[in-house]
């Protein structure tokens, strides 16, 4: 699951070393906390948080395969 974040969130922004990725996991949910550079987060929210809408989308059916829940938290 980090990888998989970390990968599409570093392809968007232009400062790639900043991002960083927690994962943990509370009883059947995994809670993938999101951080990046301030000049950067528009570009990984997108338009109308479609590129958000669409990592959390990955991510939920990357957890199902597991049985999981997900949670993406993008931090500013």
């Amino acid at each position: 699951m980090q990888e998989l974040i970390t990968y599409i969130a570093k392809s968007f922004v232009d400062s790639p070393d900043d991002v960083q990725v927690t994962v943990t996991e509370e009883d059947d949910t995994i809670l993938v906390d999101l951080a990046v550079a301030k000049d950067d987060l528009g570009k990984v929210i997108g338009k109308q948080g479609r590129t958000a809408r669409a990592m959390r989308s990955l991510l939920s059916a990357a957890a199902g395969k597991e049985g999981k829940k997900s949670r993406l938290n993008i931090l500013e």
